[in-house]
Parts: C-alpha cells; sequence; structure tokens
C-alpha cells in the first residue's frame, strides 16, 4: 500500500491538503501528517495537537502524526518520507491563490525541483468541495512514459471513475509524468505541463521519473 504524507500546519491551505490528502487515502494509500518546525522552542506540543485535531477531522484520528525538527521545511519533509518510505507528499496551494486555481507554495516548488517522492497539489478551496466524487482522471506525460496513465487508472479504478485522456477541466484529478531528461526516481515539471496543471483547476500529482504509484498496491 503507497504511503502519502500531508503537510499540515492547521491553515486554510493546508485543510486543502488534508482533504486531498484523505481522498487518495480512499482511493487505498495509507495517511500520514507532518509538521515541520525550525525550533525547538515553537512548541513540541503545540504541533502535536494540530496534527491530532486534523487527523480527527478527517475521522482517521489513527492516522500516524510526525512533529519534524528542521531548518528547511522541504528538507524535513524530504527526509520523513524517505524514512517512512513514502510515494507522496500532499501540499496546499500558496496562500493568496484564488479559490479553484492550482499554485504550489515555496516548499512544494522546491521538491518540485529534483525531490524524490510524488507531490500531490490541492487548488485552492478543496477542503469546500471534500466528499464530491471524482468522475474523471486525467494522465499527462510529454513522452509517452506510462507511469502517468498506469497511476491514473489505479486510481481511477479505485475511485470508480473514468480516464479522460487529455488534462483539461472536465478531470477531477490530473496525474502529471516527470519531464523527459529527468534522473530516474526524480521529478521535474516542464513549463508546459505547469502551465497545464494550472489551468486544469483541480488535483494534481506529479510523479517521479520513471515511477508509478499504485493505490490499493505497491509502489513502483
Amino acid at each position: 500500500m503507497a504511503t502519502i504524507i500531508v503537510s499540515y500546519d492547521g491553515t486554510d491551505s493546508d485543510r486543502d491538503a488534508l482533504a486531498l490528502g484523505d481522498l487518495l487515502a480512499g482511493a487505498g494509500a495509507s495517511l500520514e501528517l507532518a509538521y515541520v518546525t525550525h525550533s525547538e522552542r515553537l512548541g513540541e506540543h503545540e504541533a502535536e495537537g494540530l496534527l491530532a485535531a486534523g487527523a480527527a477531522a478527517i475521522g482517521r484520528p489513527e492516522a500516524p502524526q510526525h512533529v519534524v525538527l528542521s531548518g528547511s521545511t522541504a528538507e524535513g519533509l524530504r527526509d520523513l518520507a524517505q524514512e517512512r518510505e513514502a510515494a507522496a507528499i500532499v501540499f496546499g496551494s500558496e496562500y493568496r491563490t484564488a479559490k479553484g486555481h492550482l499554485d504550489p507554495q515555496p516548499t512544494a516548488r522546491r521538491l518540485l525541483d529534483g525531490g524524490p517522492v510524488a507531490i500531490a497539489l490541492a487548488p485552492a478551496g478543496f477542503a469546500e468541495r471534500a466528499g464530491e466524487a471524482i468522475a474523471a482522471v486525467a494522465a499527462l506525460s510529454e513522452d509517452g512514459d506510462p507511469c502517468a496513465r498506469e497511476t491514473a487508472e489505479s486510481l481511477a479504478g479505485r475511485l470508480g471513475a473514468r480516464i479522460e485522456e487529455r488534462a483539461t477541466r472536465g478531470a477531477g484529478l490530473l496525474v502529471v509524468g516527470s519531464t523527459p531528461g529527468t534522473v530516474t526516481g526524480r521529478v521535474r515539471i516542464s513549463a508546459a505541463a505547469e502551465y497545464l496543471t494550472e489551468l486544469a483547476g483541480c488535483p494534481v500529482l506529479v510523479l517521479p521519473r520513471g515511477v508509478s504509484v499504485l493505490f490499493g498496491g505497491d509502489s513502483e
């Protein structure tokens, strides 16, 4: 079973991420929550309370929760994901993003540029749509890399959705493969693909090069 980690601090943006994490968990992933603190003085107990409240809010109080001490949020999440052998980290959009639009926050952008795990991104306001059925999953790959299609088919099968052949606003979720030339196992999205994700208006899952994420089964 694929493990996904939601970056969560209780903000509206991270509540969107939590809603997307809950959706992916419903498709057969194992959900965990993480909060990165940059100083031991910032209150581990308070961070633990935030994570516990987030897990309870989606009816998953048993979900593993991690308070990570790191000088960099991106590095802390990256290291945790590798330690937990996670398939993906889930983020909300940048906090000034208009509802229904997607704009990766700075930490997500860092991990979209050479990170070692898939990155899932929720559009602003996605938490308000929690519980809505996903009717279609689209796959976007610039050179025929089968991983985006395999992952989309896995998600569609678990969600009872159809496969869209193109990245359009009719899709409820978009799976994007990393750009050709990226090192296998690393994430990098082209400018063209990033533009399409911003237009899609739906959650996006960006895969490392040559890696499929199979929901309800193992990652490959």
